[in-house]
């Protein structure tokens, strides 16, 4: 096999981790197997950048004198606000020919500045997805998964999530069996699915502003597999059905049964990742009645079977 380039593009006030992260997994699966990957990084003309919390990091090589990468990470960080203009035509001249191209944060503001998301579906941080899909209307922005494949073209949402996509190109180059040995050791799961949402259905709804409804939204948490049906949560806030709906939706920026099917998957998952509970009995307790209404609505949302998704995602006991 051989051996892969990384190239990790650097400059002034970019985001530590977004560049730490996937630099410690790729540099994990060369340990584990040696010669698999060269890591490289690069700043403009070679001089050390200053990330945004303060750490100087000292890169390789000018990236005039960088070879063509088998896989180009472009980092984000407050950096990405206003870009050198030499770094941006620098990503249009040489971004596409790289094998793999991957942004971390909000580096997919910079591949958008030069041109090479157009066309493509891609996500960043949700802080700024809004701004890049009001800047570059020739995107398809999805500001909800934590990481995204178009073509080429690997986006993902904010920091950590730099260590997600990672682990997936590893387990693309290497093997599954590769990037748990990785993951394991960066004591970090195997792997978020990309089409996970970038928040819990607690962090991503509004909490609501009368108590009521507050509660409700605690209690829909606390009990998943309860009778959630909008007549009974209404009958437990005190209002009418059409009224609970409308005024659920108003407070919290999604409708009851959105919010419903997320609690109930989210705790399907720490399930299955957590415990040794068997499928039927998780459906049950997680609201979903039956391991068949469990499965649709995993492959719905996470494109996989709870079956495989327990085989993926939960840590092998340690032995």
């Amino acid at each position: 096999m051989a051996q892969r380039t990384v190239l990790v593009v650097l400059f002034d006030d970019v985001q530590s981790l977004d560049v730490t992260g996937p630099v410690e997994v790729f540099a994990g699966a060369e340990k584990q197997t040696p010669g698999t990957y060269r890591i490289r990084t690069a700043s403009l003309d070679g001089a050390p950048v200053r990330t945004s919390s303060g750490l100087t990091v000292v890169p390789d090589q000018a990236l005039a004198r960088a070879t063509v990468p088998d896989t180009l990470i472009v980092p984000g960080g407050q950096g990405t606000r206003h870009p050198d203009p030499r770094l941006v035509e620098w990503l249009r001249g040489h971004g596409s020919r790289a094998r793999r191209l991957v942004s971390v944060c909000t580096g997919a503001i910079l591949l958008a500045a030069a041109g090479l998301l157009d066309g493509r579906r891609a996500t960043t941080h949700w802080a700024y997805s809004g701004r890049l899909a009001r800047d570059h209307p020739a995107i398809d922005v999805d500001p909800d998964p934590i990481f995204i494949r178009d073509g080429h073209v690997a986006t993902s949402a904010g920091v950590t999530s730099g260590i997600d996509l990672a682990l997936a190109l590893i387990e693309e180059d290497l093997g599954r069996d590769a990037a748990l040995t990785v993951a394991r050791h960066l004591v970090v799961f195997l792997r978020r699915p990309g089409n996970q949402a970038q928040f819990s259905a607690q962090l991503a709804a509004q909490t609501a502003r009368r108590e009521p409804l507050r509660e409700v939204q605690q209690w829909i948490t606390e009990h998943p597999g309860a009778d959630l049906s909008v007549e009974s949560l209404a009958a437990r806030a005190g209002f009418s059905p059409r009224h609970f709906a409308r005024s659920f939706q108003a407070e919290t920026g999604t409708t009851p049964g959105r919010y419903v099917d997320r609690v109930r998957l989210e705790h399907a998952r720490r399930l299955l990742e957590d415990t040794g509970d068997g499928i039927e009995e998780i459906s049950r307790v997680s609201g979903y009645g039956t391991p068949e209404a469990m499965r649709r609505a995993f492959v719905k949302s996470l494109g996989t079977s709870p079956a495989e998704y327990r085989r993926r995602f939960r840590p092998a006991p340690v032995q």
